[in-house]
C-alpha cells in the first residue's frame, strides 16, 4: 500500500471511540486527518495528527483529493442525546453525512466506512439478530441511523461503503464515556457504592472498544463485499453485568422493574466473523481494565465523561 493509499480521514476522531481508533490507525501506520467539533475536548498529541477543528456541515471546505477512506463515527449519538435537540441531530446524522458523501465521490475516495448503531433493529423476538431482519428503530436516534444507511445505499453505485452495526461499546478510552452499560456500572459500583438497574432482565449484546476499533481496521485492510456488518460478540442480560461488576467491586444491586428501554435481543456477527475477523477483547477485560487505568490511577472525572449531562451546556 503506498503513502497515498494510507491517508485517511475519520470524523469524530477526537471522540470516545475516534481517540482510540486514531492511535490504533496511526501505530499501524497510515496517515490521519480528524474533523472534530471537539465539543469532549481532545485528549490527541496534536503533533501526530492533523487535527481540524470544524463540524462536518462545513466539510466542503476540506479539500478530500488523496484520500483512500473515510471512517464516519461524527453523530449525535445515543437517544437521550438526540432528545436534546431532535433538529440537530437529524442534521448531524443525516444531512451532514449525505454532504460528507457528496464530497467523497467528488474526490473520488475509494471507501466509505460508517459507525451506524445495533439500535437500528428495534424491538425484535428472533433469537439471533442478524443483517436480514428488518430495521424498525423505536426513537430519533435509532430512526437517524436507519435514514442514514438509506442515504449510505443510495451510493452504492459511487462508493465502495461498510456499514457497521455496533453493539453497545465498553472499555477504556483517553476520552472517557460513562453513559454506556457496563462504563456506567463501574463507575457507579466505585463512586456510589451501588449499581441502578432498570428492568435488568434485558438482553444486549456487546463489543470492547478495541475490537471495534480493529473491526474499522479490518475493513481497511481487507477487500470484501460491500453491504452492512453487525459487531457484537458477548449477548448479556444486564442484571449479569451488573454481577460480574459485583464480582470484582463490593457493591449492592439495586434493580428497578420497569424500564423506559425494552429492547432486548441478541445480535448475531457471524458474517463479520466469516470475513476472518476474530475478537479479543471482552466485558470482563472492560471491567477490570476501567478499575485498573482509570479509577486505581485517580484520574479527574470530567463532566465531558458524561455526555448529555455536557451536552446540555452546548445546546
Amino acid at each position: 500500500m503506498n503513502i497515498k493509499n494510507k491517508n485517511i480521514l475519520i470524523t469524530g476522531g477526537c471522540g470516545y471511540i475516534g481517540s482510540v481508533l486514531s492511535e490504533l490507525l496511526l501505530n499501524e501506520g497510515y496517515n490521519i486527518t480528524i474533523i472534530d467539533t471537539q465539543w469532549f475536548g481532545n485528549v490527541l498529541k496534536k503533533k501526530k495528527f492533523k487535527i481540524l477543528k470544524i463540524n462536518i456541515s462545513e466539510i466542503e471546505k476540506i479539500n478530500l483529493k488523496g484520500f483512500s477512506a473515510i471512517i464516519h463515527l461524527a453523530n449525535i449519538a445515543n437517544d437521550p442525546a438526540a432528545e436534546l435537540n431532535p433538529k440537530l441531530t437529524w442534521e448531524t446524522n443525516v444531512l451532514f453525512m449525505k454532504k460528507l458523501l457528496d464530497q467523497a465521490v467528488k474526490y473520488r475516495v475509494k471507501k466509505f466506512i460508517y459507525a451506524s448503531s445495533g439500535s437500528v433493529y428495534g424491538l425484535k423476538k428472533e433469537k439471533k439478530v442478524t443483517e436480514n431482519l428488518s430495521l424498525v428503530p423505536i426513537s430519533d436516534y435509532n430512526k437517524s441511523k436507519m435514514i442514514a444507511e438509506k442515504v449510505l445505499e443510495s451510493y452504492k453505485n459511487k462508493i465502495k461503503f461498510y456499514s457497521i452495526r455496533p453493539a453497545t461499546v465498553c472499555g477504556y478510552s483517553n476520552n472517557m464515556r460513562f453513559d454506556v452499560s457496563v462504563n456506567m456500572f463501574v463507575y457507579q459500583a466505585i463512586k456510589q457504592k451501588s449499581i441502578h438497574v432498570l428492568g435488568g432482565q434485558q438482553i444486549r449484546p456487546n463489543i470492547h472498544i478495541k475490537d471495534l476499533c480493529r473491526v474499522f481496521l479490518h475493513f481497511l485492510k481487507k477487500k470484501l463485499k460491500p453491504g452492512y456488518y453487525n459487531a457484537g460478540f458477548e449477548n448479556l442480560k444486564i442484571y449479569e453485568i451488573a454481577k460480574k461488576i459485583s464480582k470484582k467491586i463490593k457493591c449492592k444491586i439495586k434493580v428497578k422493574k420497569s424500564t423506559l428501554d425494552p429492547r432486548s435481543y441478541r445480535q448475531d456477527s457471524t458474517k463479520l466473523l466469516n470475513t476472518g475477523f476474530k475478537p479479543k477483547y471482552s466485558v470482563d477485560y472492560a471491567i477490570q481494565e476501567l478499575i485498573d487505568n482509570f479509577f486505581s490511577k485517580n484520574k479527574k472525572i470530567d463532566n465531558r465523561f458524561f455526555r448529555v449531562k455536557h451536552m446540555k451546556n452546548i445546546f
